[in-house]
């Protein structure tokens, strides 16, 4: 079952959840309330089906967590365990705003997020911008998949001393690769008319249902709760 949500619920996700990661958290509660706006898009992940995205980010999230909760009660005294938990921090610090926005670019197609900038009466040049980077990405990703593919039929990898080729061999043909996607995207929002004068329609109909005002009271009321137990009380 594939719980559909408006992109500008999904957006409106995004910004609570970098707006919290942003505050540091000192007491048990403020913890309570970034762990549970982490789990919700991972659960959200899963019932889109992506499992494997769901389970790889909440696995490194509690590995992370764990590590650095424990490692907080003792005493850092090694150059390795210092390391440790400074990569743990940073791993649960922005790893949250992270899972969001993958799941925003996985399950929001480009003509749905184009429909919710433009009803939120967004820039033309952040509308373009935002919809050629959610498409460039994925196509690198698929590009560098077929050229991988092509250098082990030829023998070249990482291992049997052939590091250097890999990268002369992999990483220069994705280089031109990028670039001609990206003339290749900006050519094609031109031919669709985004940037016109003239006010782009779309088939895509948008509108807030019930899952949308429930997610969008959660993270409104996760957001004041913390601001709240952080700053006012």
């Amino acid at each position: 079952m594939s719980l559909k949500l408006d992109p500008r619920t999904k957006l409106f996700m995004v910004l609570v959840v970098s707006t919290i990661i942003m505050m540091s958290a000192t007491t048990t509660l403020q913890w309570i309330i970034r762990i549970i706006i982490t789990l919700i898009p991972i659960g959200l992940l899963i019932v889109e089906k992506k499992y494997a995205s769901a389970i790889r980010f909440l696995v490194m999230y509690a590995v992370a967590l764990i590590l650095m909760l424990r490692f907080l009660t003792e005493k850092p005294d090694g150059l390795i365990k210092s390391l440790l938990i400074g990569y743990c921090g940073i791993v649960v610090q922005f790893l949250p705003s992270i899972i969001t926005a993958w799941y925003v670019v996985r399950t929001t197609k480009i003509g749905e997020l184009m429909s919710a900038m433009q009803k939120m009466h967004v820039p033309d040049g952040i509308t373009i911008a935002l919809a050629v980077v959610m498409r460039f990405f994925p196509t690198i990703k698929e590009e560098y998949a077929s050229i991988r593919d092509a250098m082990k039929m030829r023998g070249v990898m990482l291992g049997g001393g052939n590091a250097f080729r890999m990268v002369e061999y992999r990483m220069i043909p994705l280089l031109f690769s990028c670039v001609s996607i990206g003339d290749e995207l900006s050519a094609a929002a031109i031919t669709r008319g985004l940037g016109g004068k003239v006010k782009r329609t779309s088939v895509v109909e948008l509108k807030l249902k019930m899952a949308d005002y429930t997610f969008i009271f959660i993270f409104t009321l996760a957001t004041a709760s913390f601001i709240y137990f952080k700053y006012l009380r």
